[in-house]
């Protein structure tokens, strides 16, 4: 089961009851002299009915709703801006407290949509295919802004509706930020989607995507049921010291043990883990890397993605070709994996993997020395 940090009303005249686990929102009614069972009505009132007005939650009593519209609110994150690709791919911008800026993708296929969620303004990392990370870090998200991208996306589209088979059916955090370098929150917010008061999606549909953030990984093993992937996207220390400079850190051995650890720690005992693995053009995409992969992974419970690069400017890699593609793929398929390679969608929206970007002020200065060199490298061609 899941664990969420406690909540102190105390601290926070206006509670934001949107981003509250049942626990969490259970605690919160005992604090404040009420009935636990509370919980539930308002759970479902925010969640299964999209209500943010408390005054309309009518099976709470009169007394009850004054007193919350005093202490507490049902407060989404505001959308700026939603944008569709010619492939049914939506992309929303959603505003955070603070100004900052987040990007959301909804993905529908047949009979299913998957969600791409944010958990970070930016991301803390710095992973070298990546324009989410070129723009730096601001600042983690709440619960309330994790889990209402989820509450946005099902109350603000249009295409939403009963028998229409897209409603969001699938979440990955594989949105801006690294998840695990914002633990609680995402956390807290992950135990809403999977719980049956709120979205009740099953722990399969969940899927935590991490960069290898290893000691948290190990945490997660103890509070979490979700699916997880790992972000690879190489076949050895060396070149992924330079994709990932977090494997600086935590090399691979290390990831792997650690998400092994994960899986193993599951009840269910069929669990495997993905590997994501962005492939860029003449970086890590030869045969003899995959040959390296498929050593790497010989004994490691997974699957293999295989994401071609998503281009995005002074990226300074290129996407590779579908020969080199279906070559790396071949390979790996040679030596029993199963592996699928991932089609792009909402390319021409820049919603695709990698490409996600929103309005950071930028904490690190990394966005900055981005800049500079984009400017000393247009000087040189020019």
């Amino acid at each position: 089961m899941m664990t969420s940090p406690a909540i102190n009303v105390g601290e926070r005249p206006g509670v934001n009851l949107l981003g509250l686990s049942l626990r969490q929102m259970e605690q919160f009614f005992l604090d404040i002299g009420e009935k636990k069972f509370r919980a539930q009505q308002v759970l479902k009132w925010v969640h299964h009915a999209g209500v943010t007005d408390i005054g309309e939650m009518t099976n709470l009593g009169k007394a009850l709703r004054e007193k919350l519209l005093a202490i507490a609110e049902v407060r989404p994150p505001e959308i700026v801006s939603q944008h569709d690709s010619t492939d049914g791919t939506r992309k929303w911008v959603i505003r955070v407290d603070g100004g900052g800026l987040i990007e959301t993708v909804l993905i529908p296929e047949a009979g299913r949509a998957t969600l791409c969620v944010s958990s970070q303004v930016g991301c803390s990392l710095d992973c070298s295919f990546c324009s989410t990370g070129k723009q730096g870090f601001q600042r983690d998200l709440s619960a309330a802004e994790i889990i209402g991208q989820v509450w946005l996306a099902i109350n603000s589209y249009d295409a939403f509706k009963p028998g229409s088979g897209r409603i969001v059916t699938n979440v990955v955090m594989m949105g801006m930020g690294e998840p695990l370098l914002n633990f609680d929150n995402v956390v807290a917010a992950m135990e809403l989607m999977l719980e049956d008061l709120a979205y009740g999606l099953s722990k399969r549909r969940v899927t935590l995507s991490t960069s290898g953030v290893v000691p948290a990984l190990d945490r997660l093993a103890a509070v979490s049921e979700v699916s997880l992937a790992i972000s690879l996207h190489a076949p050895n220390d060396a070149l992924r010291n330079e994709l990932v400079p977090i494997n600086r850190k935590y090399p691979i051995a290390m990831l792997l043990q650690s998400a092994r650890n994960y899986i193993d720690a599951q009840r269910d005992n069929k669990r495997v883990v993905t590997v994501e693995y962005t492939l860029i053009a003449g970086v890590n995409d030869q045969p003899d890397q995959a040959r390296e992969l498929a050593v790497l992974l010989r004994d490691f419970p997974c699957k293999i993605n295989l994401i071609p690069f998503n281009a995005f400017p002074q990226s300074g890699y290129q996407r590779p070709s579908g020969n080199a593609v279906s070559r790396f793929w071949q390979v790996l398929v040679d030596a029993g994996f199963v592996v699928t390679v991932r089609t792009t969608r909402g390319e021409d929206i820049d919603a695709a993997c990698g490409q996600l970007v929103g309005q950071v002020v930028d904490r690190t200065r990394r966005s900055e020395r981005y800049r500079a060199a984009a400017d000393i490298q247009a000087i040189q061609v020019s």
